[in-house]
């Protein structure tokens, strides 16, 4: 479906029923919105993985502005400023109250954004394989790390200088090298709407990737956090992941370190990653 948020209809799905039978009563489950990565990507890539937590929420998927099935056209709103208040306006047409947002690798930018934002919005916030800021040394010797010296280079050259043809070669030769477990089916973007033009847009040292900064901003959090970091994820390093976690007031975090993970923790170890997400959105605040 299409709903109408801050003058764009972005594109939504849900995968479950929120009010369920509960013996003699009806029980609401809490709301998971899900906040996919990218930019340039859409929600299915991760759909069918986090479908699994329906027995503890009810789970929400969109389609971040400018991306899939989501209108905005405008590149002047692709930021992380425009997309986190569509977070909350997302959220102010479905009637959704303290939820608990989950944002994977971009998706983590995004939902920094918008719990800094607005710290007393959200009922809880999951950032998986993210960091507060970016640093492409960094990125470019794990690449080197994991993938050794050719890989290294092909993420350089996309990344400093992002264009097209650079970005075709990079998903062809460096994205699997995000799964840590390679003898996993490589990843599958057929049914994926891929928007080059926003990645382009967002990607590269000279663009927002390469400025934003949300560190500073963490102190302001108010909910409770789980952050999950995988030990050898090329694009979101561990020592960002650490500096990010740093950032969180430690009174809020739950932080987990998984050793045998990469940026795809919860293909890497689904039993581990699922089972931390069930125990902290079940967990009383």
């Amino acid at each position: 479906m299409l709903v109408s948020v801050n003058g764009v209809r972005l594109f939504v799905d849900v995968a479950n029923p929120g009010l369920v039978p509960d013996g003699d009563r009806m029980r609401e489950k809490p709301t998971l919105l899900m906040l996919h990565g990218g930019p340039g990507f859409d929600h299915t890539a991760f759909k069918d993985a986090f479908s699994c937590l329906s027995d503890v929420a009810q789970v929400v998927f969109y389609d971040h502005r400018g991306n899939g099935r989501s209108d905005g056209d405008d590149p002047a709103a692709w930021n992380l400023t425009q997309w986190a208040d569509d977070v909350k306006g997302l959220c102010d047409a479905l009637g959704i109250v303290r939820p608990i947002v989950c944002g994977l690798s971009f998706g983590g930018f995004v939902a920094q954004a918008y719990a800094t934002r607005y710290p007393d919005h959200p009922g809880k916030l999951i950032l998986l394989s993210t960091v507060g800021r970016v640093h492409f040394p960094t990125i470019f010797a794990a690449f080197t790390r994991i993938g050794g010296p050719e890989i290294g280079a092909i993420a350089e050259s996309y990344w400093m200088n992002p264009t097209a043809e650079g970005r075709a070669v990079y998903l062809q030769r460096c994205v699997p090298f995000y799964r840590h477990r390679r003898n996993r089916p490589p990843a599958d973007f057929s049914r994926v709407i891929m928007r080059t033009q926003v990645a382009l847009h967002f990607n590269g040292p000279q663009n927002e990737h390469g400025r934003f900064n949300l560190l500073p901003d963490l102190a302001r959090l108010r909910c409770p956090v789980l952050m999950m970091a995988g030990e050898h994820d090329p694009i979101a390093p561990i020592e960002l992941a650490e500096e990010t976690a740093a950032a969180i007031p430690a009174g809020l975090l739950r932080f987990e370190r998984l050793s045998g993970c990469g940026h795809d923790v919860h293909g890497d170890d689904p039993e581990r990653v699922f089972g931390a997400i069930r125990t902290f959105i079940a967990a009383e605040t």
